[in-house]
């Protein structure tokens, strides 16, 4: 492995979080908080460590598949180590295994949390808590990809390492060109959002800070109470539209904006995903009516939990901890569904759930004709066999890990719902779960270990697992000696 070259880049990552975190350090000047010194402190410290790391001299520039890989994954790990700094040095979050917790969880766009009080804490450090979901959202490396030509290094092996989704659907011909069209369209959507929260009575601040854990499907709250402290239905609506707006493929957005309207409507993933959220809305919505009173109340907040779920941001408007168990499960499911691929969600994806069930399909037809070949299809396009297997091992791991991590996590004596929700939150990247980590409970009650591993899952799904498993197989490190 040309470990230099994964030393330079993760270099360039150092600075452009010292950079995120200037942000940070403006607001609280803005607001007169002692937090101010802490980021006056961190963001030099972080960017001279960034530019010795930069200056690295190779010998090779190129970035092979092992090397995108342990850019990724390294990167994300160091990422979070030092974007732990102001919730420590803060005193904010006193123990650092905490801190490193909650960071992770922002950058995996998680929305997991050991804070039981959110608004006593300085607003730099609440606004670098949810701007690590708007950085990590789109991909932190998706966009140093497009500053890697600068830099005389090509960045494609990270971009297939880093982006979510069994398959990269290329709208540019130049992989930075395609990270540049992202992120236009990503920053776009989040001053949207943002002007249409101010208007409808939230503070800038909580506007912006909001708008990440939207935008980026990660779900911290300035609130206690999350989205539910803010009374008001036009906010909560402007919220849970854009929560199912962030969980769609990026790429047809940009399709929009090219007139590729037929691109957009014959999309077999987006139809399968709105139509997930239509029925399990409706279906959610019937079985909370006796709740709530009426249909209209009932629905509003179906469609708000199922889309906070299904995009896999984890904010919460009550708590549905409380709704009847066929309500639960739904929710449970959805855990397991996930967005569509080339979106900022997490969990198993909707592409990957539509392809499993052609794959059955395929597998039924054969018990009829043993001898025909028929392809798996998306559309007119025939899959390739070698994405349908890595599909299907996708799916075969992630249900191996969360049988392994409940199993782990069972080990602190919690009751089954806890734990096996607490593993389905983390390693879907959607925070909330079920029973003491409900939307009234947090992660505060686990120990260290169990923290770490839960940071662990975290990382393992929004890096798609292998990246991650790739690299601590013994055998991967056996052959570089």
């Amino acid at each position: 492995m040309n470990s230099r070259i994964v030393a330079k880049i993760i270099g360039v990552l150092l600075i452009l979080e010292a950079l995120m975190m200037v942000p940070s350090l403006i607001i609280s000047i803005i607001y007169k908080e002692q937090d101010g010194v802490v980021f006056a402190m961190i963001i030099p410290l972080i960017a001279l460590v960034g530019f010795l790391l930069s200056k690295i001299q190779c010998e090779t520039k190129l970035i092979k598949v092992r090397e995108g890989f342990a850019i990724v994954a390294f990167g994300w790990v160091v990422f979070s180590l030092f974007g732990s700094l102001p919730f420590y040095l803060s005193g904010s979050i006193p123990s650092f295994v905490d801190a490193f917790f909650e960071t992770v969880s922002g950058f995996t766009t998680t929305g997991a949390s050991i804070l039981t009080e959110i608004e006593s804490l300085p607003k730099g450090v609440l606004f670098w808590r949810s701007f690590t979901h708007w950085n990590g959202g789109m991909g932190i490396l998706v966009f140093t990809v497009a500053l890697l030509p600068k830099f005389g290094v090509g960045g494609f092996q990270i971009f297939k390492a880093e982006s979510p989704g069994p398959v990269v659907d290329k709208i540019a011909p130049r992989i930075n060109d395609y990270a540049k069209i992202l992120y236009k369209t990503y920053i776009f959507i989040t001053l949207l959002q943002i002007s249409l929260l101010w208007f409808a009575g939230m503070n800038l601040y909580d506007a912006a800070v909001h708008t990440f854990g939207t935008v980026g499907t990660g779900g911290f709250s300035t609130k206690n109470l999350s989205v539910g402290a803010y009374d008001s239905p036009l906010i909560q609506m402007i919220i849970a539209v854009f929560m199912v707006v962030a969980g769609v493929n990026f790429s047809l957005y940009y399709a929009l904006y090219k007139g590729k309207w037929s691109m957009v409507v014959k999309d077999r993933e987006l139809r399968l995903y709105l139509g997930i959220v239509a029925v399990a809305t409706f279906l959610i919505t019937l079985n909370i009516s006796p709740l709530y009173g009426n249909m209209l109340e009932s629905g509003k907040y179906a469609f708000f939990q199922v889309g906070s779920i299904i995009s896999t941001t984890g904010y919460a408007t009550t708590d549905f901890n409380l709704w009847p168990t066929f309500s639960k499960a739904m929710l449970m499911v959805l855990m397991f569904v996930g967005g569509c691929a080339g979106s900022t969600s997490g969990s198993v994806k909707t592409i990957r759930i539509l392809v499993l069930f052609k794959l059955i399909g395929r597998e039924i037809a054969r018990i009829f004709h043993p001898r025909a070949v028929i392809p798996v299809k998306l559309g007119k396009t025939s899959l390739q066999s070698n994405t349908v297997n890595s599909i299907v091992s996708f799916f075969v791991l992630y249900l191996l890990l969360f049988v392994t991590g409940t199993l782990v996590i069972s080990l602190e004596g919690l009751d089954l719902e806890s734990s096996a929700s607490a593993v389905a939150a983390t390693l879907g990247n959607i925070g909330p779960g079920f029973g003491i980590v409900g939307p009234t409970g947090n992660y505060s009650g686990f120990s260290d270990f169990s923290k770490l591993f839960l940071s662990f899952l975290m990382l393992l799904g929004r890096l798609e697992l292998f990246t991650i498993i790739a690299l601590i197989e013994p055998k991967r490190w056996i052959e570089e000696f």
